[in-house]
């Protein structure tokens, strides 16, 4: 009981952090206006890249620029509960350790 309580606060918190997020009142605090015009991935197409790619909820996104690169990081949600992190380069989509 506890557990689905828990899993249910989990999906609410996805939902308002997503739209939160993704969809912030000022874009570049995700990196939106930089991806429009250098050929990235969208922060929309990164979320729905990565929820595909590991079956899984982002709980929580950001962006942040390492090595000269512009990454999203996406806090993920299991449907078994296990929660994990990944960083994804915006240009080519790929998974950064």
């Amino acid at each position: 009981m506890a557990m689905q309580r828990a899993q249910r606060l989990l999906r609410i918190g996805w939902v308002l952090s997503l739209e939160l997020l993704l969809w912030p009142a000022n874009p570049s605090r995700i990196g939106a206006a930089e991806a429009a015009g250098a050929g990235e991935l969208s922060p929309t197409q990164a979320t729905a890249l990565v929820q595909k790619r590991y079956a899984a909820r982002v709980v929580r996104a950001s962006s942040s620029q390492a090595g000269g690169r512009h990454l999203y990081v996406f806090l993920l949600l299991s449907p078994d509960g296990k929660v994990w992190t990944v960083r994804l380069d915006a240009r080519t989509g790929s998974e950064v350790p």
